[in-house]
C-alpha cells in the first residue's frame, strides 16, 4: 500500500500542484486515480472533499482508504506520468470558513454550556449542529456575538499532532475514542478538538459567523449556521427582501416589523368584518329559499369554506337537499351538499361517476369537487 503526501495538510492555501501517477483503476462508473502527493481534501471530519481538475478532467469525488488517497474521474491516466492538478479554491476556501466558524461555536458552547456537538454536516447552503443539551435562541444569540467578537481578534490557529504522553494532558473534543495519529486544531482560547478537516491559518479570514435557527432535536437541539462569504450572501438577499416590504408598505427599512405588524392588525380586523358581512349574506340566502324544498345554487370565486357555510345555512331552512357550486379557476367546480336528517351517500357517489367528481362526507352532509360544466351539473340534478 503506498501512502499518498498530504499537500492540504502541509500548506491548506496550495491550489495547485504537480503529482505523478501511480495507479490508475478503473472502476464500475470511471477510474480512481492514486497519485503520490495531492492537494485535494478527501471528504473526512464532517467536511466535502474537494473539487477540482487533473490536467482538464474533472475530479468528481475524493475518498481516503486504508491510508490510499483516491481521485475518481471519468478519464484515465497513464501510470508514471506527470499530471497537474488544481482544485476549486472558492469551494475549498468556503468549507474553510464553514468549518472554522462551527469549531468557534462549538468551542463556546461547550465551554458556556458544557453541551457536546454530537452531531455536524456541512451543507452547500447552511452547516448544522447537533448539541446534546438544550441552549436557547437568547443564549445562542450571546455565543454569536461572542464567537464574531473572538473572530475579529484575528487569532491564529494553532495545529498540532501531540504524541501520547502529551494528548492525556490535552482537554479537546472529540465525539470518539482516537488511538494512532491524532490531528489536534486549538482555537486559542475558544476551542481545542481533534478534527481532520482544514481550517483558516488566522480567524479574522472566517469575516463573520451568522446563527440562523435552532429547533429541538432529541435529547438536546439542532443549530444552523453560516460564516464567511455565506453571511454576505445571506445579508445581502434579507436586505433585499427587507428593501422590498419597506417600499411596499411605505415604511422605513428599520420600521418594516412594525408595519407588518399593524397590516396583520388590519387584516384581522378586516376579516372580522368579512365574516359578520358573509354570515348576514348567507342567512339572507337561506331566507330566501326558506321552505322551497330542494336547492341547487351556483356562486362564484368561493373558499371552501364558504361554500360548506352557505350550504349548512340553507339546508335549515328549505326542508329539502341543498347542494351549492362554486368554479374553480381551472373550470372544476367545489362543492358542498346536504340534507338535514338525510342520506345523500349513494346520490353523491353517483353524481361524483356521473360528474367526474371525488368528495365525501358524514351521510347528511358532504365536500368534493367535480370536473363537469354547470350545464352537465344542472342536467344532471333536473334528471
Amino acid at each position: 500500500m503506498t501512502k499518498t503526501r498530504k499537500l492540504f495538510y502541509e500548506d491548506v492555501y496550495l491550489g495547485m500542484f504537480e503529482a505523478r501517477v501511480l495507479e490508475c483503476r478503473e472502476e464500475k462508473e470511471g477510474y480512481a486515480v492514486l497519485l503520490d502527493q495531492t492537494a485535494f481534501y478527501p471528504e473526512g471530519g464532517g467536511q466535502p472533499a474537494d473539487s477540482g481538475f487533473l490536467e482538464e478532467v474533472p475530479v468528481t469525488d475524493v475518498q481516503e482508504k486504508e491510508g490510499e488517497i483516491l481521485h475518481y474521474t471519468k478519464e484515465p491516466f497513464e501510470a508514471g506520468s506527470l499530471v497537474h492538478g488544481r482544485i476549486d479554491w472558492k469551494e475549498r476556501f468556503d468549507r474553510m470558513q464553514q468549518h472554522s466558524g462551527e469549531h468557534i461555536v462549538s468551542g463556546l458552547v461547550h465551554e458556556k454550556y458544557g453541551y457536546d456537538n454530537v452531531g455536524f454536516h456541512m451543507g452547500s447552503d447552511v452547516i448544522t449542529i447537533d448539541f446534546s443539551g438544550v441552549v436557547t435562541e437568547d443564549q445562542l444569540r450571546e455565543i454569536e456575538t461572542e464567537a464574531n467578537r473572538y473572530i475579529w481578534e484575528d487569532q491564529t490557529v494553532e495545529i498540532t499532532f501531540p504524541g501520547p504522553d502529551e494528548l492525556v494532558e490535552i482537554p479537546y473534543r472529540s465525539k470518539k475514542e482516537l488511538t494512532g495519529e491524532v490531528r489536534i486544531v486549538t482555537f486559542p482560547g475558544a476551542d481545542i478538538c481533534a478534527c481532520c478537516g482544514l481550517h483558516v491559518t488566522r480567524t479574522g479570514e472566517i469575516g463573520m459567523v451568522k446563527i440562523l435557527s435552532v429547533v429541538h432535536f432529541r435529547e438536546g437541539v439542532r443549530v444552523e449556521m453560516i460564516a464567511g462569504e455565506r453571511v454576505l450572501r445571506y445579508l445581502q438577499m434579507v436586505s433585499a427582501q427587507n428593501h422590498r416590504i419597506s417600499a411596499a408598505l411605505s415604511a422605513r427599512q428599520e420600521e418594516t416589523a412594525d408595519a407588518v405588524d399593524r397590516l396583520q392588525e388590519e387584516n384581522y380586523r378586516l376579516r372580522g368584518q368579512l365574516h359578520k358581512m358573509e354570515s348576514d349574506l348567507f342567512a339572507a340566502e337561506a331566507a330566501r329559499h326558506e321552505g322551497e324544498g330542494s336547492v341547487l345554487l351556483f356562486k362564484e370565486e368561493m373558499e371552501a369554506d364558504s361554500v360548506r357555510k352557505l350550504c349548512d345555512a340553507v339546508m335549515k331552512t328549505c326542508h329539502g337537499c341543498c347542494a351549492v357550486f362554486s368554479r374553480n379557476p381551472d373550470g372544476s367546480y367545489k362543492y358542498a351538499m346536504g340534507e338535514e336528517n338525510g342520506d345523500l351517500r349513494s346520490f353523491t357517489k353517483e353524481m361524483n361517476t356521473a360528474l367526474n367528481g371525488r368528495g365525501g362526507g358524514k351521510p347528511f352532509f358532504v365536500q368534493g369537487s367535480v370536473k363537469a360544466s354547470e350545464e352537465e351539473i344542472r342536467r344532471f340534478f333536473e334528471r
